[in-house]
């Protein structure tokens, strides 16, 4: 326990409710900001996020949760990323002295939504962050970003402090808007104790098949299923767990002296290439794997913005792919160092664990089993509106 309360943004969403159930484990108090409106939605969402670390037997999971609750080490604020101090009463911080900021918005087609929430709401947390740097109760400020800000590039090995260039054209909106989610960080926190930590692609966890995020997954199995594909079997994809991400990320939130303000949360010069993560996938259904046709990229790329209007399944498919496209043939690795010297961590390789993946999709139809929240036993005095 480090002493004061984190408050924690995207508490609700895969990554973050992996953050919350980190920093619980450790008996750090957390105020999870919920976007809800009231207080048995917001306890029903923080059910949901946490859901798939909970113990399976729903009695336990209740009391594991409602324990927390009931305790005051978890504490839920209702607000909005959005609103000018996240919508919250002051009162409501008067104990927070660190903020891990997790929530995002990953749609890489809507420029609209990407400003709104990264940057918009961005500017909210930090703001929030500088006032109480400016009455210095400021332990910490972590704030999670994404490798996607490197920008254009191809096959490269690429630092944590060349890969954030304004001179570089960006893929889509979600990278651009991270990017300067970066700048206004280093702006407005000068001097502050400021974490950056930028994941490369999460899939999965390397302890267990199960995942509630599925667009990036059912891309990979739907490629996986093809009998070709237009890319460079050779080309490296820099993919990392999870269960990795979220570990790293809360020792660096918690340590009293990180030794650098940006760290890769990726797999390195480890990553797998195309071939490998085909070739699992393949041994795993009992088939060969893909022909590879790299010349192919081009026009398949280019053809599948056309092919992605409409609301059939072909279309719902390339619009799928044409999204996650350029990482898929970035070939493109995030040197992982700091965070592994750090921590002493490593990423599980994604081809050791991607056969359960997959069938735990598939055989579910790309859905997780979530269990209806047993309100009553979690305790509504421990949340702050």
């Amino acid at each position: 326990m480090t002493g004061g309360r984190t408050l924690l943004t995207g508490a609700t969403g895969y990554l973050g409710g992996y953050a919350l159930h980190g920093l619980l484990q450790r008996g750090e108090p957390v105020l999870a900001l919920v976007r809800a409106r009231d207080d048995a939605e917001a306890r029903a969402r923080l059910w949901t996020a946490l859901d798939l670390h909970l113990p399976r037997d729903t009695a336990a999971a209740a009391r594991w949760l409602g324990d927390r609750l009931a305790s005051g080490q978890l504490a839920v604020a209702r607000g909005d990323l959005r609103q000018p101090g996240l919508g919250l009463d002051p009162a409501a911080l008067e104990d927070v002295t660190s903020v891990l900021h997790v929530a995002a918005s990953l749609n890489r087609r809507s420029e609209k939504v990407c400003l709104d929430v990264n940057l918009r709401g961005g500017l909210e947390v930090v703001l929030v962050a500088r006032a109480l740097l400016e009455r210095g109760r400021l332990r910490r400020y972590t704030h999670v970003s994404t490798v996607a800000v490197a920008g254009r590039r191809q096959a490269e090995v690429v630092g944590e402090d060349e890969a954030a260039s304004f001179e570089r054209s960006d893929f889509d909106p979600y990278a651009r808007t991270k990017k300067f989610a970066e700048h206004l960080s280093a702006r407005l926190l000068p001097g502050a104790s400021v974490v950056i930590a930028r994941p490369s692609i999460v899939l999965g966890d390397s302890r267990f098949p199960e995942t509630t995020q599925f667009d990036m997954v059912q891309a990979f199995v739907r490629l996986a299923q093809s009998p070709a594909l237009p890319f460079d079997p050779a080309a490296r994809l820099d993919i990392v767990p999870a269960d990795f991400v979220a570990e790293a990320l809360v020792r660096l939130h918690l340590a009293e002296r990180p030794r650098h303000r940006i760290y890769h949360l990726a797999a390195g010069t480890a990553s797998p290439t195309f071939r490998e993560v085909t070739d699992a996938m393949a041994r795993a259904r009992g088939r060969r794997g893909p022909v590879y046709l790299p010349r192919l990229g081009a026009p398949v790329a280019a053809a599948l913005g056309t092919l992605s209007r409409g609301r059939s399944t072909v279309a719902r498919l390339a619009a799928l792919l044409d999204v996650f496209w350029p990482y898929l043939a970035w070939d493109v690795v995030f040197d992982n160092r700091r965070v592994t010297d750090e921590t002493g961590l490593v990423p599980a390789r994604f081809p050791d664990y991607c056969p359960g993946l997959f069938r735990f999709a598939v055989d579910g139809g790309f859905r997780y089993p979530h269990r209806p929240a047993p309100t009553a036993a979690l305790e509504p005095q421990a949340v702050v509106v």
